[in-house]
């Protein structure tokens, strides 16, 4: 299998108040939506990036029966690393192969390839997993929940994005990170700011209240990101950007007035191209009136909290 032809299948997963998100962050990343809990494409994805992918598998061989794979697997050249071969079983088809059948599996395949097998330590990892009506073969990557790291802030607010969901807004954001530059003209105490610098997004933060800004550059110093955080009204950006996170501001007691909505999308149409906004009321009427088209939505909820999440174009 050449590189231009590489594939790469991924499982994932979400809790039931996160399916809506995920799905889109899918969407945005790879380019399709998908009913299923694996997806193939030949988009590799560092998987330290999603707060919803568990595992890539570098697809080597296909077969329509593991006997193939066997075969397929014995042309290997010797591996210089030690190893392990684990059987993935598919989250689609999850409890049709029985345990001890899963492992026999596993192990015929291991035995087929030619170096040194670590049970305990291995340095690299095979997988074969069921796809479809036939099977795969190839190195295999399990995710860390990255996100995880990034919880514990010393400010906090209540309300603030989660870290995973904020993870999974950026990726909306930003899905290709290369030559895209980003802004959060609205970032409070850094959340977003945050997760995208840690996945080397070149992105700047501003807002308006002093006591915020401050609170954010801590944060993300907390972390040993550098990432610019300016004292300035959205308004006020002169700038242009590829894309644009906005997290409407809001207490718990009131939303903007509508005034103050329109000149912050308007302004938002004059320096971005892409907006990812993220609203607890409904504004469709005020994003179509400031100029944008929305192409994408979904809710993100934080407990009872829920918040709308558009792509803006």
């Amino acid at each position: 299998m050449t590189n231009q032809s590489k594939q790469y299948l991924y499982t994932y997963s979400y809790h039931e108040d996160e399916e809506a998100l995920c799905h889109m962050e899918m969407r945005s990343l790879f380019g399709f939506d998908t009913s299923s809990f694996v997806l193939e494409s030949t988009k590799q994805i560092n998987l330290g990036r999603s707060p919803f992918i568990k595992e890539r598998i570098d697809i080597m061989y296909r077969g329509e029966y593991v006997e193939d794979l066997i075969q397929q697997a014995n042309q290997l050249p010797i591996n210089e690393s030690t190893f392990k071969v684990l059987f993935i079983e598919n989250p689609d088809k999850r409890g049709e192969i029985p345990f001890a059948e899963r492992k026999k599996i596993a192990r015929e395949i291991g035995l087929q390839l030619k170096g040194k097998v670590d049970l305990v330590e291995p340095q690299m990892f095979f997988a074969i997993m069921p796809v479809g009506k036939g099977w795969i073969f190839g190195q295999y990557e399990k995710s860390e929940s990255v996100w995880l790291k990034t919880q514990q802030k010393p400010h906090q607010y209540s309300t603030a994005l989660s870290t995973k969901v904020a993870r999974a807004i950026i990726n909306i954001a930003v899905p290709d990170i290369n030559g895209v530059k980003a802004i959060d003209p609205c970032c409070g105490i850094g959340t977003v700011l945050i997760e995208a610098l840690s996945m080397g997004i070149d992105i700047v933060g501003s807002d308006n209240n002093p006591l915020v800004t401050g609170n954010a550059r801590e944060n993300i110093a907390h972390f040993g990101y550098k990432g610019e955080v300016l004292l300035k009204d959205m308004r006020d950006i002169q700038e242009y950007y590829d894309t644009a996170v906005i997290d409407m501001p809001y207490n718990l007691c009131s939303v903007l007035p509508r005034e103050t909505q329109m000149e912050m999308l308007a302004s938002a149409h004059r320096f971005a191209k892409k907006v990812i906004i993220i609203t607890i009321e409904t504004i469709d009427s005020y994003i179509e009136e400031a100029g944008f088209i929305i192409k994408d939505r979904c809710t993100a909820k934080k407990g009872s909290f829920s918040r709308q999440v558009l792509i803006c174009e």
